[in-house]
This record gives C-alpha cells, structure tokens and sequence, in this order.
C-alpha cells in the first residue's frame, strides 16, 4: 500500500496473494467438436483508464477472441474473486498493453483447452507390423460416455453488515466534500488539487449510497448459484470476493475442480476476509459488510459445494 492525501492507494504489491491458476473447460459436441470453452480467471479488466477514449474489451475480449480462433466454437468469461487483483500492467492508455496480456492469457487457456479429453478411449491392439521392431499397431475407440452428472443449487445466504454511519452524518460529509470543490473551481485553482477534491466528492458520494441502501438492516441477503457439471463445480456470488476468500473455497471444495465468481447476479460490495480489516485500505473501507461476513460466505459456499457433490 502507498500512503497518500486520499489515504492507502491501490497499487502494486508483489508479495500479496494472488491466484494465478487458469480454470478452462470445455464442452465438445458427440463429434469432440468445441461448442464452448469457458475461461476462469480472476484479475480486474482495468489494463484500459482514463488515458483511453475508445471502448476497448480490455484483456477478457482479447483473451476469448484467441481461445476462440484456437480451439474453435464461443468462448465465455468467468471472472473469479479479483476484488483485489489487478494487473501486472494497468490504468493505461496504451492499446497495446491489453492486447498483450489478453494475448498471453488466451494461448494459455487455448493450451489447457486442446489438452482436455471429452470423450474417453479404449485402445485396443489391432495387429503387429512387422519391421526393425515389431511394432504394435492401435485402434482408439470411443467408449460410450458416462451419464453425466447436472445439478443446479440456487439460495440464498444472509451476510452481516457492519454498524454504518447515520444517512446524516454522510450528508454532511457530501455536502461539505461538494462546497468545498465548487470553490476551488470557481478560484481557478491548479488541476491537481481540484482532481483530488473531485475524488474525495465522489467517494463521500458513494459512501451515501451505501448507507440508503442498507439502512437498518444488520444482514443482507446474497444470491449463491452452485452448478455441478461431473467433477466440475461453479459457484457464483454477487459483489467482489477478495482473492483469500476464493482460495478458501476451493480448499474446502471436494470437487476436482472449483470455479468460483464474483460479480454474478448484480449486488455490489467488497468482501474482505477478518484479518484484511485490521489492514485497512480501499476494499476494506468502501465495504458495507462486517468483519466475519467472507466466513460466512465460505462456509456457506462449502456447504452447497458438498451438497452438489453428495447427489449422485
């Protein structure tokens, strides 16, 4: 963290956690022709800033586009708890970065994707060819798949909120933020200060948001989506989960593989782990929810992980 004006900025720590595991599957037709890949990954696609004024698909577009021309049939992105992972590289206008790591990104997943078998074999020695060597000669065929195994667990989970501020005091605080960037604008004041005014406006700004939302409430309700596909499970939750969240899961996941995705079915809001807190920085302040709601959502993902896997 870099101390600042503004407080802990969100910058580069290369000793913090960070997943950099690239989750791939794919779904082939009875022909194993691709149909589908989906790419896991979690890092925030904000390689692209204010420097840019074009629209840009940042990293994932690039990253689906050469999965695609790879492998073949549609590639969907799955965003994992980036709450706070970013880019090696970020907050540029330079197109070329993010076609870069988008690049990189894809032929990785595109490697994983060709590797992956769908359809399992029995090889069977058909003959031996005589030469230097008797060489024995296969047929590959195609055994007839397993019943695969579907199931899909929607619920929803109540995630505490920590005591907020009065919808008053934050008003004040937004007024007082707003007043006092309206008079550095009118004195012509230099650009630098009147950007750091206009930043601590808008955070007081969202601040007030978040409190009308959840005022007089202690826990809010959370949307969590488990699909189980064979050994593969995907698990999906609103807001932004922090990396550490994420690893707890798939620790306690008894899947082979786990998927698991912030972002998912609207609902904003940081979820910082207990011992994040003590820390502090962006994620930590911006969030509504107390201090043990990640454990929750662990505990809560883990329990409907078990539950997909227990139906046979």
């Amino acid at each position: 963290w870099l101390k600042t004006p503004l407080g802990l900025a969100v910058g580069r720590n290369w000793d913090g956690p960070v997943d950099h595991t690239v989750r791939v599957v794919r779904f082939d037709d009875l022909e194993e022709k691709p149909v589908a890949t989906l790419l896991h990954y979690a890092c925030h696609p904000t390689i692209m800033a204010w420097q840019n004024q074009l629209f840009t698909p940042d990293f994932p577009g690039v990253a689906r586009k050469v999965v695609e021309d790879q492998i073949g049939g549609t590639c969907l992105f799955l965003q994992g708890a980036a709450g706070d992972i970013g880019p090696t590289y970020g907050f540029t206008g330079d197109l070329k970065v993010y076609r870069r790591l988008g690049t990189m990104l894809g032929l990785e997943a595109a490697s994983v994707a060709a590797k992956l078998v769908t359809l399992p074999r029995r090889h069977e020695v058909t003959r031996i060819q005589a030469s230097g060597a008797p060489i024995a000669i296969y047929d590959d065929l195609p055994d007839e798949p397993a019943e695969p195994i579907f199931r899909i667990e929607s619920r929803m989970i109540k995630l505490p909120l920590q005591t907020l501020p009065s919808i008053a005091e934050v008003e004040r605080k937004v007024h007082e933020s707003v007043d006092a960037l309206n008079r550095l604008r009118k004195s012509n004041a230099p650009e630098e200060e009147v950007r750091l005014a206009t930043a601590k406006a808008v955070v007081a700004e969202d601040k007030l948001v978040t409190i009308r939302e959840h005022e007089g409430k202690t826990h809010v309700d959370w949307r969590m989506i488990g699909i189980r596909i064979g050994d593969v499970a995907l698990l999906s939750v609103p807001g932004e989960p922090l990396t550490d969240v994420n690893q707890a899961i798939v620790k306690g996941s008894p899947f082979a593989h786990t998927l698991f995705s912030g972002y998912s079915n609207g609902g904003f809001g940081y979820l910082p782990t207990a011992k994040q807190y003590s820390g502090g920085g962006y994620e930590v302040e911006s969030s509504p929810f107390a201090q043990d709601a990640s454990d929750v959502l662990v505990a809560e993902g883990c329990d409907t992980l078990n539950r997909l896997w227990a139906m046979r």
